[in-house]
């Protein structure tokens, strides 16, 4: 991953552009962002933590493809308060998943794009109500997971079930093949 100050934000376009490309014609009607398609303990990733059992918080801040911090570490069991602000110039996501979670995340927020729900650097969350047909829609609001505009800021409660190899991750198109990922270490 390069981070160039200045140059970090001609990378970003050039590799959102290149994944435009190739995977425009890859994507297919598929699963919407509120069907309960699997972002959960059925997957094996753990389920929504209660903030009553919140033993730690840990603060994430989304750039221009990179997170800080690129690691974090929990224990089976454990629920985290994540506190994320995306201080980057585009619309990133924080997600908490496995890769091929994240694969399946990605064709559905290329669908967002593609539908105009969601711009480089903005969300049109009318648009993310629209029925994509059989009563899905795009409206991102899996328990799991963020979508922020620059400058914005939100929380994800998690309750870390049992350990798992799991990522977390920006599935914005171009975003995850640019480096903008991290890993969960189980101690």
């Amino acid at each position: 991953m390069i981070r160039i100050k200045g140059f970090t934000k001609i990378l970003a376009v050039s590799a959102f552009s290149i994944s435009m490309a190739f995977t425009a014609t890859q994507v297919q009607a598929g699963a919407g962002h509120s069907d309960g398609d699997g972002h959960g303990d059925k997957m094996g990733i753990g389920e929504p933590g209660k903030k009553s059992e919140v033993g730690r918080t840990i603060e994430i801040k989304m750039f221009d493809n990179y997170y800080e911090p690129e690691e974090i570490s929990v224990k089976a069991g454990e629920t985290v308060r994540f506190v994320i602000k995306n201080e980057g110039e585009f619309v990133h996501e924080f997600n908490i998943g496995t890769g091929a979670m994240h694969a399946a995340h990605q064709e559905e927020m290329m669908m967002m794009m593609e539908h105009g729900a969601l711009e480089p650097d903005k969300i049109n969350h009318s648009m993310m109500k629209m029925d994509m047909g059989n009563g899905k829609t795009m409206e991102h609001d899996d328990p799991n997971s963020v979508l922020l505009e620059p400058g914005k800021s939100d929380e994800v409660v998690w309750k870390f079930s049992k350990a798992a190899k799991l990522e977390f991750a920006c599935n914005v198109p171009g975003h995850y093949e640019s480096g903008m990922m991290g890993h969960v270490r189980f101690n």
